[in-house]
């Protein structure tokens, strides 16, 4: 009996203690019920059966409404919730934005003999966003990573990755990508345009970009989530070393899934406590 629920971001993550609130077909508050920390509702009010709107809020998130069926059995299983930070629909606050690499990541997925995924990331980055006051699609980014932090858990692997046949980092020490423009693509998702400078060549790469919120942090500043991803292929950027196996199967897909996970802090600068 009763009501289920997991309360979400969008990027997955609970929402702790957001609120749960049932009304019938009248308007009537029957239910309210708050997440635990892990945004599970689990409330074992019977409710009697038939249709029923269910309203989840939640501080700084926009409420998101739903309808709900009451079985015969008395339960309602709603399912995950997703709620989008208030202001998501927009990006942040015009101005300078520094992009903090503690607490953002730069990853790239690549597959391996055609049956797995190799997972890698780069330690050394930075950069910095410039929200445009007067129209947001003039709005740039740019980034400097370090081409020899390349990480993918394995020295070896490593090491081959940072030589001349792949990022060659004696040679190209940083990967750098400008942005010129950004184009909404939906309510909270935008393309942003760009050149990724690798490995001495030069190619125009879009960015998938989700904005997902800005608040307030512990240290007295404000900052703002975004997440992105881009495809990329390692023969635009004349790294075409491969080995490939006996069934013809490269041992290194050409393609990479490029994840970013990104907090920047508003002003130029990154807090010094």
């Amino acid at each position: 009996m009763g009501l289920t629920a997991r309360i979400r971001t969008r990027d997955g993550w609970a929402v702790s203690h957001a609120v749960v609130t049932v009304t019938d077909m009248t308007g009537t508050q029957v239910l309210r019920a708050e997440a635990d920390a892990e945004g599970a509702v689990r409330d074992t009010t019977e409710l009697t059966p038939g249709a029923y709107t269910v309203i989840v809020t939640a501080v700084g998130y926009a409420p998101a409404a739903s309808s709900a069926i009451v079985t015969a059995s008395g339960r309602a299983e709603v399912g995950t919730v997703t709620l989008a930070r208030q202001g998501g629909t927009e990006l942040p606050p015009p101005g300078p934005w520094t992009i903090d690499p503690a607490h953002s990541s730069v990853a790239a997925v690549a597959q391996h003999l055609g049956i797995s995924s190799v997972h890698g990331r780069f330690t050394e980055f930075g950069g910095t966003i410039e929200i445009a006051p007067d129209d947001v699609a003039k709005s740039r980014v740019e980034a400097v990573i370090r081409a020899a932090s390349v990480d993918t858990g394995n020295g070896m692997r490593d090491t081959h990755l940072k030589s001349g046949d792949f990022l060659d980092v004696e040679r190209y020490p940083e990967i750098t990508y400008r942005s010129g423009a950004l184009t909404q693509a939906g309510p909270d998702r935008w393309t942003v345009h760009g050149e990724l400078a690798m490995h001495g060549v030069v190619r125009p790469v879009d960015l998938d970009l989700a904005y997902l919120g800005t608040g307030a942090d512990p240290w007295g500043g404000t900052r703002a989530a975004f997440r992105a991803t881009a495809e990329l292929h390692r023969e635009d950027f004349a790294m075409n070393y491969n080995q490939v196996l006996q069934a013809g199967i490269a041992a290194i897909g050409t393609t990479l899934r490029v994840e970013l996970d990104i907090q920047a802090v508003q002003g130029d600068s990154l807090p010094t406590a």
